[in-house]
């Protein structure tokens, strides 16, 4: 009875342990998010107090606007730097994993961006890519490019700009996770590879890549979530625009709540970016046991 008692008292003391981060939670994102589905149903605006159930109407309207079309294709766009900063990074870590002079220093710079202020960041990509005397276009003149891309200036290079951005800020984390799974892998393997006449593109591909694929997927997943939820980056650099050309989801959630104040429709958009994020992971998840390797 004794030793009951005085588990069944740790178990409250562990309770009261986290209370307050579950209190938290309940007050900040579980209450919010149900408020916000509630919202859906309305035509609510910050600007008019008064209010009224209109069922599925914001949903009508979200399938019938064109700008919301077009912020699925600037995210489509978007999250094609997940794969392309995998890819970049894996080869990075290959680099970073073997002898190479002053190895640990390297490390350090390629994942200082990733600690670094977003504003930082956005001000000197922003310097970067001017159009008129940035030195990415005055390298591209000295290389005989006579009229260089407008880059964020122009809504037809803008998103792809974004791009560049987004692979250059995830690639120093991504290659310190691909750094850790290299350092597991047993020099065993690579050595009898070795041993039965494999190159070094055989190692990687088909040897290396293979053994980190869990790593793969779990920087895929979390990529691809965090991607279609980045808000500052693109806030800080272009405001969605020119013309509205790097206008993504999250944005298009935000523009239209706190600039058009209309949060019925809002809640409606960002619970479509909530299904969006849900079906493709599922969709990772299940297709996972194609080309994950445990």
């Amino acid at each position: 009875m004794r030793r009951r008692s005085w588990i069944h008292r740790q178990g409250w003391v562990g309770y009261a342990f986290i209370l307050p981060n579950m209190l938290g939670i309940l007050l900040f994102f579980i209450l919010p998010a149900l408020f916000s589905f509630g919202l859906m149903f309305t035509d609510y605006q910050f600007s008019n107090p008064r209010w009224s159930f209109t069922g599925l109407d914001n949903v009508k309207r979200l399938f019938g606007d064109d700008k919301f079309y077009e912020a699925i294709r600037h995210t489509a766009i978007f999250l094609l730097s997940v794969p392309a900063s995998l890819l970049l990074a894996f080869l990075v870590a290959l680099v970073l994993n073997r002898g190479v002079y002053l190895k640990g220093l390297l490390r350090g710079m390629f994942f200082l961006p990733y600690i670094s202020s977003g504003v930082a960041v956005a001000f000197v990509w922003m310097l970067l890519f001017q159009p008129s005397h940035g030195p990415i276009n005055e390298a591209l003149r000295w290389l005989g490019v006579v009229s260089p891309p407008g880059w964020f200036a122009d809504s037809d290079t803008a998103m792809y700009a974004i791009d560049v951005v987004q692979i250059w800020f995830m690639l120093g984390y991504n290659m310190i996770i691909y750094l850790a799974a290299l350092q597991e892998v047993s020099t065993e393997q690579l050595e009898a590879a070795r041993i039965d006449g494999a190159g070094s593109r055989t190692i990687t591909w088909r040897i290396l890549w293979p053994l980190v694929s869990p790593t793969t997927f779990l920087l895929l997943v979390t990529g691809l979530i965090m991607t279609m939820k980045t808000f500052s980056l693109i806030q800080a650099i272009t405001q969605g625009g020119p013309s509205g050309s790097t206008t993504i989801l999250s944005l298009f959630v935000y523009k239209t709540a706190f600039s058009y104040y209309e949060m019925g429709y809002a809640s409606t958009i960002s619970w479509f970016l909530f299904a969006c994020i849900l079906v493709i992971t599922l969709i990772q998840w299940i297709g996972q046991k194609r080309w994950v390797h445990y």
